[in-house]
């Protein structure tokens, strides 16, 4: 059975922990958060338009029984 850390202890571990996370600097999170809102509006434009081009192409082809 595992023993139980009271909370006290439980929140100095957790500080300790904390304070051996590398953090990142201002500029490195910016620069990320750029690159996920390029990504993601690259991601849109090509879903955007291969759901288009997918549902001109299924127009094509159910029109042609018409």
């Amino acid at each position: 059975m595992a023993s139980k850390t009271n909370p006290f202890m439980f929140l100095q571990q957790v500080r300790s922990e904390t304070s051996k996370v590398t953090w990142p600097s201002r500029r490195e999170t910016m620069i990320s958060t750029l690159m996920v809102f390029v990504m993601v509006s690259f991601a849109a434009a090509f879903f955007f338009g291969a759901d288009q081009l997918m549902g001109w192409l299924m127009s094509l082809v159910l029109n042609v029984g018409a």
